[in-house]
């Protein structure tokens, strides 16, 4: 249906920039694509604008009519739905979320709204593709959930040790991102997490040492980019030694430039030399970097002196989300576009809105507009960006080919092999951290299991694992911070088991919460506590960050997944009983609770089985 256009999109948008405006040498440079610049020339300063903006909308298609999206489109753009949004306003780029906007049901609804928003892009004055993006970093980070398959995640996968098997994951996601429309993902996280309180971070970084996290962010740069989707390494210049979430608060790193040498740029430089498309900014104060204050999206010396100038990177600098508090603090949300565009990003991701609920990107385009019209910003700035916007479409395809294949979608997302490549990968990552007292492997056969803790698919589908292995499992979720009377009433199941499976989640963020701060608490690791207190035999399964175990040391057995997907649950099953022999190494050092110096568990820790 879509043949003929997508075989002649860019020349068509070439005549048509000609025939709009005659081409002059403004834009001429060695190496630059005369048919991207017509392009530019051929668009007014607002399209320019536009074109670096990024959006999230509401509904689960372009043209979406449900009441529901159609009111929140219109508190964020005066409009109904995406292909309004750009008609009215033109956008480079629009990004899927999972839930709050949840654009997400199935595969082949993903993909009919890709194409619905390509259709749009394609009717305007001045055609240009729509750079379609999503995190799907993997683990616990997937918008995208099954049938799509489901990558073990950044820290489970260094665990495994396996640069192929982060290639290959990162392939497949790619392929299946294209086919429902998809052509830019916001990862590999490229962030050293050296910093075991990092509340953001943790189990979406490969782990704390530089040479592995290089190692295996240039895999997946290298498998997204064979699979057609644009990477993006994110967080620059390095987000993995914080206890701040630049959703809520603004980092501040206080590495000296010397220490930023060793352990945070390394992944950066290599997959800068690998061609990495993009690089995502971290709302982050580093003052060794920048004396200044400035988030690094907002850093001059970070983004031009150092990433520009000094790295030699020429591709799509993107910032991180302009709703996070990180970016929000120091400037008001019209200020943010021009500071960072001044700086040197190239796109401008997700405008906020204000405290009514009142979208700012209408605000936030203006201010870059009027930037311009006053002399802040030059009109040959805005065309550097938009420039390389344009290239990294024309790279990934888009002005050949746009268009997701919906008759082809339910062959490529969740195919067979996908699901086993990602199960096998899997299997080599479950790490076996202790086990003391020589319970594990478990023989098969009758016995009654407790399966305890957080989260209720989780533990109902461990539960189903071992009910296959013969036990009779009972079932106790018991959330992120369970109070005493749920650990009372825990303990008194137990009391009837075999065996107790105890399984958390973060364990290790035990402070209490506040109004500003969440935190878990200190239930989880209190239920565990008194679960080994009963005497039973208790295996901890920490479904996350590896670190729990130094908030109960008494625990005999602890294993670690790094995530909660269905292939990491089945995983665990199988080494609990033998059926895999656990590989795993860990890729972060677990300290003693409240010693950060002294080491728990060392890098590379890692038991096995022996026959």
């Amino acid at each position: 249906m879509h043949r003929r256009r997508r075989l002649s999109l860019l020349a068509a948008t070439t005549l048509a920039a000609t025939l709009v405006t005659p081409v002059t040498d403004a834009l001429a440079a060695p190496g630059k694509d005369p048919r991207l610049t017509r392009i530019i020339k051929a668009m007014t300063l607002e399209e320019k604008a536009a074109q670096l903006f990024v959006l999230q909308v509401y509904g689960k298609s372009a043209d979406t009519t449900d009441p529901a999206d159609v009111a929140r489109n219109r508190r964020l753009y005066g409009v109904d739905n995406a292909a309004q949004v750009i008609a009215r306003y033109k956008p480079g780029g629009i990004i899927y979320y999972g839930a709050d906007p949840a654009n997400v049901d199935n595969p082949r609804q993903l993909a009919a709204f890709s194409n619905g928003i390509q259709r749009a892009a394609l009717a305007q004055r001045v055609p240009v593709p729509a750079l379609i993006s999503i995190d799907q970093e993997g683990g616990i980070v997937a918008r995208v959930q099954p049938p799509a398959t489901q990558s073990p995640g950044a820290m489970a996968l260094a665990a495994g040790r396996r640069p192929a098997d982060a290639r290959a994951l990162a392939a497949v996601t790619a392929r299946e991102l294209r086919a429902i429309g998809v052509n830019a993902d916001y990862a590999p996280v490229a962030d050293v997490n050296v910093n075991p309180a990092n509340p953001v971070i943790g189990v979406r970084s490969f782990g704390s040492d530089p040479a592995l996290v290089s190692r295996m962010v240039t895999a997946q740069v290298d498998g997204y980019s064979a699979g057609g989707v644009a990477p993006t390494v994110k967080h620059f210049p390095g987000h993995g030694d914080t206890r701040t979430d630049s959703h809520t608060g603004v980092p501040r790193i206080e590495h000296t430039r010397e220490q930023w040498e060793r352990l945070d740029l390394p992944p950066f430089r290599a997959a800068i030399a690998r061609g990495v498309d993009a690089i995502m900014t971290g709302h982050l104060v580093v003052p060794a970097l920048d004396p200044s204050g400035d988030p690094a999206t907002l850093s001059r010396p970070i983004l031009t002196g150092i990433l520009r100038q000094r790295l030699g990177y020429r591709g799509v600098v993107v910032t991180d989300a302009l709703d996070m508090q990180g970016v929000r603090d120091k400037y008001g949300d019209d200020r943010v576009p021009v500071l960072a565009l001044k700086a040197g990003a190239d796109m401008l991701l997700k405008p906020p809105a204000d405290t009514a609920g009142t979208g700012q990107f209408p605000t936030q385009l203006r201010a870059v507009v009027e930037a311009v019209n006053r002399g802040e910003l030059t009109e040959r700035r805005l065309d550097e960006s938009v420039y390389r916007v344009l290239e990294l479409k024309r790279k990934r395809g888009l002005f050949r080919d746009p268009f997701a294949d919906e008759s082809k979608v339910d062959r490529v997302v969740g195919a067979a092999a996908h699901l086993a490549a990602a199960q096998r990968a899997t299997d080599r990552t479950t790490t076996l951290v202790k086990n003391d007292a020589g319970l594990l492997p478990l023989r098969p056969g009758a016995r009654n299991v407790l399966v305890a803790g957080w989260g209720a698919a989780t533990t109902r589908t461990l539960g189903e694992e071992l009910a296959r292995r013969g036990a009779a499992a009972t079932v106790r979720e018991t959330g992120l911070s369970p109070t005493q009377q749920r650990i009372d009433e825990t303990v008194a199941a137990a009391r009837d088991a075999d065996l107790v499976v105890a399984v958390t989640n973060r364990a290790w963020d035990v402070k209490p919460s506040t109004p500003t701060e969440p935190h878990n608490g200190p239930g989880q690791a209190n239920l565990v506590k008194a679960l080994v207190a009963t005497g039973k035999p208790v295996v901890v399964i920490a479904v996350r960050d590896p670190y729990d175990i130094a908030y109960f040391t008494e625990a005999p057995t602890y294993l670690a997944t790094y995530s909660y997907t269905a292939e990491a649950l089945r995983s665990a099953a199988k080494v609990l009983f033998g059926e895999l022999a656990p590989s795993g190494r860990l890729p972060v050092t677990i300290p003693v609770a409240g010693d950060s110096g002294q080491t728990l568990y060392p890098f590379g820790h890692g038991l096995g089985y022996t026959r």
